[in-house]
């Protein structure tokens, strides 16, 4: 790895949920951990729950962890 996390979690939108991008590449929008899970999932981390609280996999932008409600 690069030192950075190749998973970004984005500021919660005006509309609640966070963008989530993998290496530069959008996955979808999650509204929730299991959202966040399946998008990752889909972009072959199966078992990526053990990750979200791993700062050198997942970088959480502009709110709290965990968080997806609307700014």
């Amino acid at each position: 790895m690069s030192g950075r996390a190749p998973v970004v979690v984005h500021p919660p939108l005006g509309t609640g949920g966070r963008r989530v991008t993998a290496r530069g590449e959008d996955l979808g929008l999650a509204f929730s951990d299991e959202d966040l899970l399946e998008l990752l999932s889909r972009a072959g981390l199966p078992d990526a729950d053990d990750l979200l609280d791993d700062p050198a996999w997942v970088k959480w932008r502009g709110a709290d962890a965990h968080h997806y409600d609307a700014a």
